[in-house]
């Protein structure tokens, strides 16, 4: 063990008592006084690892006993202590905007001030005495790293630089207003405070109490994510519940959604993802390469991420992806065990996805694409064969729809690609294909995707067929020739959404990703990403005859889960013609993600046309035909095709469509004042035919209460199920209530309830 000098008042002299180390304190009092006169320091590889070694030793140290004789005189300055302004109500948190975080260290924005007050063991004098700060992060801190970081005491703070100025002095105290660069690290920094004698460097302990995060800020100009915009940084950075959209395009569903990015431990565990991604510290200053290892790790698929994937509807030994209610518990079971957390799906994913950056300081938000298509070899082009008979072909038909499509978009400056590419970029941890060998996508610009500049990295050409695909319904005859039946241009990326700004309501962001369907301006993009290398797959070896004379369409009437409802198909015979057309439906059971499980509806019949006129036909769906095997989110998939008996050509439509699930009702007892016991009830009523069995609830609500559950056995039909928790709410202001139910008959059924915490 090294020896080392004995500790006085709780300080460190940083010479061990051996040669070789004194060798590498000398080497270290060299770089600080090169460092001292404005020199910049260019180390060997040697030297620079060194310098790494040096710091770990007198870390490693610092926790052992010393011995030793050696001892510095009364009247050298000394740190008594350090305080760190690190309470939510005191100016550091409160200007840095971290005040909501549940952590007791210092937490700030880097590019901007924030102030630490040295209590010394005598009147600090500028003339004699000199001291710098130090932090440090990583376990081989060095200065061409950015990982250690001397900070001499100067007269001005150049923005977005590191420095410190002292900005009060009061007997043996002083204030210092300390910069943190725009660009640094972010991390958990160590900090140290160095004070220079002619017996060598005095340090203070290692003391994690002064431990200090410098997260993304942006409020700062000079740093990559700001934003000008104080209502959106309100809600893009600060606010912790967000809104979910799906279901699909006819019948728009939306669910609450807690990221929780200030509750606790989640910040050491968002820190944590960059760890489990090798995302080496230099790089952690940088917005676009931590969306990048994030997108990869927030899904299991090739690294043991946070989340597994499953849409099979078997959540065997897991959590039904629907029965989540926000990311807290997500985030801390994989930080606690560093196993993937089973099971999510698109909006999970998003989820969890939205805390962690938001939580960094980034911008984001969550946003859902409906109608999304999931293209394999992104060709822009999804293909639905037909067989002889006019009925989708399973086997030939690889592609799929979703009905939708949830992701993330991240904002931050992309000075990797040409000026006016910054701003919003597509992320998406959703594990659909491999980018540079790992499931990840992004961060792709938004608005080179809406030009077609699909070139630029990353990923751009696969977010660009997700929101541009055309759907082709296909059939060979018999001689092998390919017959083109239809072309929709429009079916794929037809709403793009999100929350709006300090509001629940939807937003329309299509015009963002797409130009009008038709412009001008649409079909340059599209020859953009054409020449940029995106597969447009020809057609010039079909035929494509399509059908004037009739056209065809069907509506799918909405009802309530366990109801029977309507198809009503509509045919208009434009000619002087008459038709009979031998029409088919298929009704199938299907993921969102437009994957069938079965098909629990087929009907044929054969209808006449007559000329210049409409008409229209209704087929019944019962409740007994589909509620037996009903998945996760009661979506159907309808296919409707008919054949013109005395011309042969086809007529081809598909929609997707969701029930509507009973919903959770959630009131309040007593009165809603912070640190004060109040009582929250769940009431839901059991709709269907059957006895639920094996039901959980979940309730939580950031500021209110921590994630709560409950098992019950049964519910019978009908019948009316209580729930009432008591919780002590801690956090004054506007919280929401979210709470979802979950078993294998009923999935995303949730609930929510806006309440205002009074002050106590």
């Amino acid at each position: 063990m090294l020896s080392r000098a004995p500790r006085d008042e709780g300080h460190v002299l940083a010479y061990p008592a051996t040669e070789n180390v004194n060798v590498q304190l000398r080497a270290e009092q060299q770089l600080v006084h090169s460092f001292m006169h404005a020199e910049e320091p260019q180390p060997s590889a040697a030297q620079r690892v060194d310098a790494g070694a040096l710091w770990e030793v007198v870390e490693e140290a610092d926790k052992e006993p010393r011995h030793g004789s050696e001892c510095i005189p009364e009247d050298y300055l000394r740190v008594v202590d350090i305080h760190m302004f690190k309470e939510p109500y005191e100016i550091n948190k409160q200007q840095h905007h971290t005040d909501k975080y549940y952590n007791p260290k210092l937490i700030v924005r880097r590019g901007q001030p924030f102030q630490i007050q040295i209590d010394f063991n005598r009147p600090y004098k500028p003339e004699t005495d000199q001291f710098w700060l130090e932090y440090l992060i990583g376990r081989y801190p060095q200065p061409n790293k950015g990982t250690y970081i001397p900070i001499l005491v100067g007269d001005v703070l150049k923005p977005g630089e590191w420095g410190a100025k002292i900005i009060h002095k009061e007997n043996n105290s002083i204030r210092l207003s300390i910069m943190s660069s725009a660009t640094c690290i972010v991390g958990k920094f160590r900090l140290y405070v160095a004070i220079w004698t002619p017996f060598g460097i005095i340090r203070t302990h290692r003391n994690s109490a002064t431990d200090t995060y410098i997260l993304f800020n942006p409020w700062c100009q000079q740093d990559a994510v700001y934003l000008d915009d104080e209502k959106e940084r309100e809600e893009y950075v600060l606010n912790d519940v967000g809104i979910v959209f799906h279901g699909d395009i006819d019948e728009i569903k939306l669910r609450s959604w807690s990221y929780g990015q200030f509750e606790e431990n989640i910040l050491d565990a968002c820190l944590f993802l960059m760890d489990k991604a090798e995302l080496e510290l230099s790089g952690r200053g940088n917005p676009i390469k931590i969306c990048r290892v994030a997108s990869a790790v927030i899904n299991s698929r090739d690294d043991n991420g946070v989340i597994a994937g499953s849409w099979d509807n078997t959540y065997t030994y897991g959590v039904a992806p629907s029965a989540w209610t926000g990311s807290v518990d997500i985030l801390l079971e994989y930080y606690s065990s560093k196993q993937p957390v089973r099971y999510g799906q698109c909006w999970v994913f998003a989820g969890v996805f939205n805390t962690f950056l938001r939580c960094l300081g980034i911008p984001a938000r969550l946003i859902t694409n409906y109608s999304s298509a999931h293209d394999n070899n992104a060709n822009l082009q999804l293909d639905f064969f037909l067989d002889d008979e006019g009925q989708v072909d399973a086997k030939l038909t690889k592609d799929s729809i979703w009905n939708y499509h949830c992701w993330n978009e991240a904002w931050m400056t992309r000075p990797d690609l040409p000026v006016g590419f910054g701003g919003w970029q597509a992320v998406d941890g959703t594990p659909q294909e491999t980018s540079d060998g790992m499931y990840r996508c992004g961060p792709a610009s938004v608005q080179a995707i809406k030009h077609g500049h699909v070139c630029f990295q990353f990923d751009a050409p696969f977010v660009f067929a997700e929101v541009n695909s055309d759907v082709v319904y296909s059939r060979r005859e018999k001689n092998g020739a390919q017959i083109i039946e239809k072309i929709d241009t429009t079916h794929i990326g037809k709403l793009i959404v999100t929350k709006g700004v300090g509001t629940d309501e939807m937003v329309e962001i299509t015009e963002e990703y797409k130009f009008q369907e038709g412009s001008e301006e649409e079909r340059l993009a599209l020859e953009t990403a054409v020449m940029y290398g995106v597969k447009k797959q020809s057609t010039q070896d079909a035929t494509y005859q399509p059908q004037k004379d009739v056209e065809m369409d069907f509506q799918v009437q909405k009802a309530v889960l366990g109801s029977d409802f309507k198809v009503t198909i509509t045919f208009r015979n434009k000619s002087r013609n008459s038709y009979t057309a031998t029409t088919y439906l298929s009704g199938n059971i299907v993921f969102y993600t437009g994957v069938t499980k079965n098909e629990f509806k087929k009907h044929s019949f054969t209808v006449k046309l007559e000329p210049l006129m409409s008409s229209a036909f209704d087929v019944i769906i019962t409740s007994s035909e589909y509620l037996s095997d009903l998945l996760d989110q009661a979506s159907f998939h309808f296919f409707v095709t008919a054949r013109i008996n005395e011309t042969g050509k086809i007529l081809a439509a598909q929609k997707a469509t969701v029930l509507e699930i009973p919903s959770l009702r959630i009131k309040t007892q007593g009165e809603m004042v912070a640190d004060k016991e109040m009582s929250v009830i769940v009431e839901f009523t059991n709709p269907l035919k059957k006895t639920l069995e094996d039901v959980t609830l979940r309730l939580e609500g950031p500021g209110v209460l921590k994630t709560m559950k409950k098992e019950f056995r049964q519910i019978p039909s009908n019948s009316t199920l209580i729930w009432e928790v008591k919780c002590i709410p801690k956090r004054p202001g506007l919280r929401k209530l979210i709470a979802s139910l979950n078993c294998d008959a009923l999935r995303h059924v949730y609930g929510e309830l806006s309440i205002q915490i009074q002050k106590p």
